[in-house]
């Protein structure tokens, strides 16, 4: 069999995203000695950029949590069964899962079956992976017994290691999916026009009126075969027991996520998110052979389609873990390395660059700004706490010539007066948490209290949970050092 040749145009585009990164955080190093009023602009420009980013986070943010609360309580069942043929509705919800604590996969279930929208239009599948073994066999006898006949269906399968398959979610899911087809589908007719389908994390528990609201949002929309929805995700289960550290990052994650919902141009399924049935058939279900499926599900289904899938959002809260583990070292490091496998979705971005250019049935500047702003997300990832936390000490400090100059003389304090301003949204990011953050009887006042104060860890956070593990993920992927995919660690919920 002949070997095939290297692909050095996937290498080329591999390197990019490292090689940009690395030069805006050294830019500011080297730049203060040769052309220190350019750094300064360029610092600025900065400022002013993440000025922007924050300030329209916060209120699109805003705006979601009220459209949040509104959706709680509106009776989403009342308005599906306006539409004559919802009783054939189905979803079908796959839940991919690695050595992941019985408790957390029962506390899941549970959640589904709280929902409003009828159970037995329901089928769960518990997608164990087969390398886990014994372990994966009696978690799923014990919970198949346990719900027995709650659902529509309740199917678990054990996903093989297969040749040239990368080991994770999306895999996983793509096999469970198939065999989800096969099984249930298949043998019990449904009409695959009426056919959601989810991909839920493990750790993920779904609002009541999630699958009500799902079906109406499905029924109502035309488009509904080109559609993927999102939910906000709240990493708030266990956010009172997170360490401090942990605890700002979860939140701060949060915050992000649901102002996204509110920007249809940036809004892409992450996570926990449903579509059709018919749209994942169409076009072959989860790639295997890479570590991120949320982006890289998207985008194949948008190229597929000629652009024309799009992310609708629903406003009701789907609540997860944060990275908690049995020891404080233990989960920092499981924090580091979650959103560094986030991070590792910079690796979708030659597939995206490749596809958008040889994909001349979409509209040009559609692709072309739906791309750039992946890419603007992706590639300023590392950059943008340097650029913020240390760009306008650099050049005064390294260039004592310029730090004389009336411009070396005003840059920290024009940066420092341009960011104080973005502080604002912090003040609305804390207002919206408190809100939204789930009530809890045994955390005292004085808890409560501090963990308002704990917002002054941003800058640490920002290094050790957003800017080392972006750069680390860049760096990898420059080099070819491609990562293996981990499931983050969780502590057993209590029973």
């Amino acid at each position: 069999m002949s070997k095939q040749p290297p692909d050095y145009f996937q290498r080329v585009l591999e390197i990019i995203p490292g090689f940009f990164s690395w030069s805006l955080i050294l830019f500011p190093v080297w730049g203060s000695f040769l052309i220190p009023e350019v750094v300064a602009y360029y610092i600025i420009t900065f400022d002013v950029y993440w000025l922007y980013r924050s300030g329209s986070m916060a209120i699109l943010a805003a705006v979601s949590y009220f459209k949040i609360k509104a959706a709680q309580k509106y009776d989403w069942m009342a308005d599906v069964k306006d539409f004559g043929d919802w009783k054939k509705v189905h979803h079908i919800v796959i839940i991919p899962n690695f050595q992941e604590p019985l408790s957390i996969l029962r506390q899941t279930l549970n959640a589904l079956k709280n929902q409003t929208f009828p159970l037995k239009k329901i089928s769960v599948v518990l997608a164990f992976e087969e390398r886990e073994r014994k372990k994966a066999r009696e978690k799923a006898k014990k919970l198949a017994k346990e719900y027995k006949g709650i659902f529509g269906n309740l199917l678990t399968t054990f996903h093989p290691d297969l040749p040239n398959e990368v080991k994770g979610k999306s895999s996983n899911t793509a096999w469970a999916a198939k065999q989800a087809k096969k099984e249930i589908v298949n043998k019990q007719k449904f009409d695959i026009d009426y056919l959601t389908i989810t991909s839920e994390d493990a750790d993920a528990r779904f609002h009541k009126s999630y699958f009500a609201c799902l079906a109406y949002k499905f029924l109502d929309n035309p488009k509904r075969y080109r559609l993927f929805f999102q939910p906000a995700i709240l990493y708030y289960n266990n956010i009172w027991k997170a360490p401090a550290p942990v605890r700002v990052f979860s939140t701060t994650a949060s915050i992000v996520q649901i102002s996204l919902l509110n920007r249809r141009d940036r809004l892409i399924n992450f996570s926990t998110y449903s579509t059709s049935f018919k749209l994942i058939e169409s076009i072959g279900y989860w790639d295997v052979d890479v570590i991120p499926e949320d982006y890289r599900v998207f985008f194949k289904a948008y190229f597929k389609t000629g652009g024309k899938v799009e992310v609708e959002p629903v406003f009701l809260p789907v609540t997860a873990h944060a990275a908690l583990s049995s020891s404080f070292i233990k989960t920092m490091k499981n924090q580091y390395e979650q959103v560094k496998r986030w991070a590792w979705g910079v690796s979708d971005d030659p597939y995206i660059i490749k596809k958008w250019l040889k994909a001349p049935n979409v509209p040009f500047w559609d692709k072309t700004v739906r791309v750039l702003k992946v890419i603007e997300d992706h590639f300023l990832w590392p950059v943008n706490w340097f650029a913020v936390t240390l760009g306008a000490t650099l050049p005064p400090l390294l260039n004592k010539n310029f730090a004389r100059t009336i411009i070396g003389k005003r840059l920290p304090q024009t940066s420092s007066a341009i960011l104080t301003i973005a502080l604002i949204s912090m003040i609305a990011m804390i207002f919206i948490d408190y809100k939204q953050r789930p009530k809890d009887e045994s955390v005292t006042l004085r808890k409560k209290v501090l963990g308002i104060l704990e917002f002054i860890l941003l800058p640490i956070v920002g290094f050790f949970f957003a800017a080392l593990p972006g750069l680390d993920a860049h760096t990898r992927l420059m080099l070819g050092r491609y990562i293996e995919y981990k499931v983050t660690e969780k502590e057993a919920d209590s029973e």
